[in-house]
């Protein structure tokens, strides 16, 4: 531990140094967080635990036969033989052992669940190996470490973990293989904005903030569309009625709508303003939420780069 701690302290000692003198780009990783979020991994090790759990059973039932011998031996002993006991002695004696080799042949250092489980990670340790290689690469990362191994981090920002990072790049690798070329396309597009992302999350913020008000520029479109709508029926409904009272008129007949009020027909068009009204205020009062939500992000993301300045001063 002493050791560890010891290289901890030279490699942050380093690294400081390094950066004084250049701009040093670092991040690090969870081997084990990565494991269980690869499929292949977890379908793997759900084997292999029924496996285990298998194993386990025959060793219960190896134990209580052991067992049963023993009561029996403990209550016949007063009947049998000096030689007879021994001889059931050497047998109790002779499963103990193999029952301890068993536990060792499926769970000792070197048994089975071991080897396996090492057999099942070596695939996947290869993966995630070459997909830091590649971030590293592309992101220009000087130096990333894991988090689960036997170095010691006292301290990590959340903001330098690249763990999902290649948990995607992992799970898009085996999805590329039955992808098309256009299809390709859109995933690195893809890949790059969540990448971009990831290294500023300033820019997410202000992604969402995009997305938000496209969202509400939307609804605005579709609430206005929505009103015209209703204002053209309206005028195409109240057009109709005139022409049949006027054909009714003509031909000397009474129209088909004649019992109903007399304002029946004229109550529409207003009824339609009134909507259009409403739904225009609404999009006023919606743009009037979109640009407050504005001009708050605007002031928090100014102290925000406030703060960073002042931190990086100090």
């Amino acid at each position: 531990m002493r050791k560890h701690f010891l290289l901890l302290m030279i490699t942050a000692v380093s690294l400081t140094t390094q950066a004084q003198t250049k701009g040093v780009k670092i991040g690090y990783i969870d081997m084990e967080y990565i494991l269980q979020n690869v499929p292949d991994y977890t379908e793997a090790k759900n084997q292999l635990e029924q496996k285990a759990q298998k194993w386990k059973q025959e060793i219960e039932v190896k134990k209580n036969d052991i067992v049963k011998l023993k009561d029996a031996l403990k209550t016949e002993e007063i009947l049998l033989t000096k030689e007879l006991i021994a001889e059931r002695q050497e047998e109790i004696k002779f499963l103990e052992t193999e029952l301890y080799d068993y536990q060792q042949k499926r769970f000792g250092p070197n048994g089975d669940l071991i080897i396996q489980k090492a057999v099942l990670v070596k695939p996947i340790q290869d993966q995630v190996f070459t997909a830091v290689q590649d971030i590293s690469e592309a992101q220009k990362y000087d130096f990333i470490f894991d988090k689960s191994s036997d170095l010691t981090m006292l301290f990590a920002a959340k903001r330098f973990d690249i763990s999902d990072r290649v948990v995607r790049v992992i799970t898009r690798a085996q999805k590329r293989e039955q992808m098309t070329k256009k299809q390709l396309k859109l995933e690195e597009a893809k890949e790059y904005k969540e990448n971009l992302e990831s290294d500023n999350p300033a820019l997410a913020e202000r992604q969402k903030a995009l997305d938000e008000r496209k969202a509400a520029r939307e609804k605005m479109m579709t609430d206005r569309k929505a009103a015209a709508d209703e204002k053209k029926k309206a005028a195409e409904e109240k057009r109709k009625q005139v022409l049949a009272d006027k054909a009714a008129k003509k031909n000397g007949t009474v129209p088909a709508n004649n019992n109903k009020p007399a304002d029946s027909t004229v109550t529409t068009v207003p009824d339609a303003k009134q909507k259009a009204a409403d739904a225009k205020a609404k999009t006023l009062e919606d743009r009037k939420k979109v640009l407050e939500e504005r001009r708050k992000k605007i002031l928090e993301d100014r102290e925000a780069a406030k703060k960073a300045k002042a931190d990086k001063l100090k």
